[in-house]
């Protein structure tokens, strides 16, 4: 197939193109950095520099292109670290999210494109009430932190647009927390160094309950999406769902670091504010059983138990978490 694949260069897009072409599909790599250009056609792939947010210059990069499915990866969430106004830092991701897929989903569409795959989020979006596990049949939060509640407003824009797309097959992946090469949380990523050096505490109780995802089984995941997948919200997570006091010390053990240091609520509001404490706290988990039955995908690291083991170092040139801060990892997108 011709796939577009729109944020080509983003940490889901490095591992997703050779995995796409080794598969035998012809890649369309858009970029909005013409310095990226060569390393996508290194690769194999057919780079295309545009600007996501100018309608037309979408519309013309995807006419020329012709895909028969277009791919939506594109986040703008590199050097972050301020939980305590999440809209404020990702107020240019808000845009890809809302704009960008209005943009791309009416190019895919005059051009006759068969699918669409776009990238979402499962975590703290979530309902944090009843179970620690939820699946996609549960609301998301109806009563988020303020400071979130325009990225939350996005992300469900997002998904409603993709799974309710008309005249194209629309799939929406909310990935969990990444971890892995590339990311915030690998060897030598931004989150992995603060846990090292004991500026991650646990706050609180520890009891909220994140998602975790290696970033090689969720590109995986896109894949098995882009060529099998149906119409739908699939979450894209591991297979066990943890408290922050659970996953938290098992990282800095991985690591070879000193266990977290453990700060009361009423500290952390005052360092990373409610959405912080919320996310520490209160979240909830996801649960991948309709991704697995589905799609007919299997984890390579089926929990972060063996990933915080085995899949953090870098198996990629120049792969690197350092530019990625703790609000990346925490909405993991790409």
């Amino acid at each position: 197939m011709r796939v577009f694949l729109a944020g080509a260069t983003g940490v889901i897009g490095k591992r997703l193109v050779p995995l796409l072409i080794s598969g035998g599909h012809y890649v369309i790599a858009a970029t909005r950095t013409p310095d990226k250009v060569m390393s996508l056609r290194a690769v194999g792939a057919e780079p295309v520099v545009v600007d996501a947010l100018d309608g037309a210059a979408v519309m013309k990069a995807i006419a020329s292109a012709r895909p028969d499915v277009v791919v939506h990866q594109m986040t703008a969430l590199a050097r972050m670290g301020n939980l305590r106004n999440l809209d404020k830092e990702f107020a240019l991701t808000n845009r890809l999210r809302t704009e960008g897929t209005e943009y791309l989903l009416a190019a895919a569409r005059a051009v006759g494109a068969r699918k669409f795959v776009a990238q979402s989020y499962t975590g703290w979006p979530n309902v944090r009430e009843g179970g620690r596990i939820k699946t996609e049949d549960d609301p998301l939060d109806r009563n988020p932190p303020p400071t979130m509640r325009h990225t939350l407003a996005a992300i469900g824009q997002l998904e409603a647009m993709v799974a309710h797309a008309s005249e194209l097959s629309g799939i929406v992946l909310r990935y969990g927390s990444f971890y892995g090469p590339g990311t915030a949380i690998a060897l030598e990523g931004t989150i992995v160094e603060m846990v090292r050096q004991r500026k991650f505490p646990i706050v609180g109780s520890g009891g909220g309950v994140w998602s975790f995802i290696h970033i090689d089984d969720a590109a995986s995941a896109t894949r098995l999406a882009i060529e099998r997948g149906l119409s739908g919200i699939f979450n894209i997570v591991d297979d066990e769902p943890a408290e922050v006091a659970v996953w938290l010390p098992e990282l800095a053990r991985a690591v070879r670091g000193k266990p977290p240091y453990h700060l009361p609520a009423w500290l952390g509001r005052i360092m990373i504010g409610e959405s912080g404490v919320s996310m520490m706290t209160q979240v909830r988990g996801s649960s991948n059983e309709k991704a697995k039955q589905v799609l007919g995908w299997r984890l390579r690291f089926p929990t972060w138990r063996e990933g915080f083991r085995g899949g953090l170092t870098a198996t990629q040139p120049g792969a690197s978490g350092r530019g990625e801060g703790i609000s990346a990892a925490l909405s993991s997108t790409d």
